[in-house]
């Protein structure tokens, strides 16, 4: 067993050695309480790698003590799904811990889900993906529980790798190991709530470490250099990529400057500049919007000068980008705007196009009544330019308003100009 990752050999036997989640599995949760009585429910675990998801399927099966398999969707067949029917035959019942199970393909289901449904195969799918937007509905439907599991605070991690440093056959207990409290927590707060990471760091740590006297001595030159050597967590695409992106955008939003630094620094160390520079330019329409005009330009020059720089100096732009979004006046009324003239079009509230905005660049135009429209320019108003009171809306909608300014910045201008436009029309009907 000692040859097989720290990881590996300190994952938990029973539910009641789960470290974290204990809003998921806890003594006061139902779930808690049912595999406790015996009745364990087909479900689906969801959340960042590294979080607990394979190590509650061994617990629930360490409890139940039900015949276990663990299969990866990935790489799984049909054989191995068939294989599972036959056991449950045999058997009565089984507890499938299926891993991936977002790549479950059409086969693999149909072999499957009369099972599950009837009880003999009880599921444990794991999944990094939103099972509402990556799980079939099929698989879905036929799980009672679906669990979305969080990182683990640091105090869970440090308690994890107390527990591998004292455990003299699962973990390193066997080993005089001199390794401070401090340099366990930055080992835990380094390993960014992924406890497999951080087993996986101290092991490599202790291996790395120098002997004195039979004792292994922990330095901290050692840490800091495996500690470079961790990634930050979330795969391209992936769900937790999205959220990044989602988080960001919302802390921009929300003007919380150290926040956004933080969201698009994880965000850069995925090394995807594409998909950060389009929703930075998203975000400078959507949120900054007309309150601020001039940062569209200003975020366009930086994600240019990003995508010419490349990384890591493309940083630096974007950074510049950001705190500007942040500390920006904001207006969402454009976009607003647009999609409440979007809205009103889909529910059939539309009309024809006013005769005088018709094209009138042809011959026979004017048979056609494409007559009558006034040239604004030709009109001046104060210091605003041009300005003539004549309809633009279809006749049936020409009340319609879909623009309602926010008094933000640079929009209050904007919002006391179109304010006055609107009475100069009602003086004049």
């Amino acid at each position: 067993m000692q040859n097989e990752p720290l990881a590996y050999r300190m994952r938990p036997r029973t539910i009641d050695e789960v470290v974290g989640q204990q809003d998921v599995i806890g003594p006061q949760t139902a779930l808690y309480k049912m595999i406790k009585n015996g009745h364990i429910p087909s479900m689906l675990l969801y959340g960042e790698p590294g979080i607990g998801k394979t190590s509650i399927a061994h617990a629930i099966a360490g409890t139940s003590k039900l015949p276990f398999i663990a299969l990866n969707a990935t790489t799984s067949g049909k054989k191995d799904v068939e294989d599972v029917v036959t056991e449950s035959r045999m058997t009565g019942k089984v507890l499938l811990f299926l891993d991936e199970i977002h790549r479950f393909n059409k086969l693999q289901q149909d072999a499957l889900l009369p099972h599950v449904e009837s009880g003999s195969i009880i599921l444990i799918g794991a999944t990094t993906e939103n099972p509402f937007h990556d799980v079939n509905p099929a698989i879905r439907s036929r799980c009672g529980e679906i669990k979305q599991l969080k990182r683990l605070t640091q105090e869970d991690v440090a308690q994890l790798l107390k527990s591998a440093l004292e455990d003299p056959k699962r973990g390193l207990g066997s080993q005089e190991i001199s390794i401070a409290p401090e340099q366990i927590e930055r080992i835990a707060s380094g390993s960014n709530g992924d406890a497999r990471k951080a087993l996986t760091m101290l092991e490599s740590i202790v291996m790395a470490s120098d002997e004195e006297d039979g004792k292994t001595i922990v330095d901290n030159s050692i840490i800091e250099q495996m500690m470079k050597r961790i990634g930050v967590f979330g795969d391209k695409k992936g769900s937790h990529y999205f959220n990044l992106l989602s988080a960001l955008q919302k802390s921009v939003r929300g003007s919380d400057i150290n926040a956004a630094m933080y969201y698009l620094a994880h965000l850069l160390e995925n090394g995807d500049l594409t998909a950060v520079t389009r929703r930075l330019l998203v975000m400078a329409y959507e949120d900054i919007g007309l309150a601020n005009p001039a940062v569209g330009g200003h975020v366009l020059a930086a994600c240019q000068a990003a995508d010419r720089l490349g990384l890591p100096e493309a940083r630096i732009p974007l950074a510049q980008a950001v705190a500007e979004m942040c500390l920006s006046e904001k207006s969402n009324s454009a976009y607003k705007a647009i999609d409440a003239a979007t809205s009103a079009i889909h529910k059939g509230q539309t009309g024809d196009i006013p005769m005088h905005l018709r094209d009138a660049h042809y011959a026979g135009s004017s048979d056609l009544g494409h007559v009558g429209y006034r040239y604004p320019h030709d009109t001046p108003i104060g210091s605003f330019g041009g300005w003539v009171d004549q309809d633009y809306l279809p006749a049936e909608i020409k009340s319609a308003e879909y623009y309602k300014p926010v008094i933000a910045g640079e929009e209050k201008k904007f919002a006391g100009i179109y304010e006055k436009l609107k009475t100069f029309r009602k003086k004049k009907r």
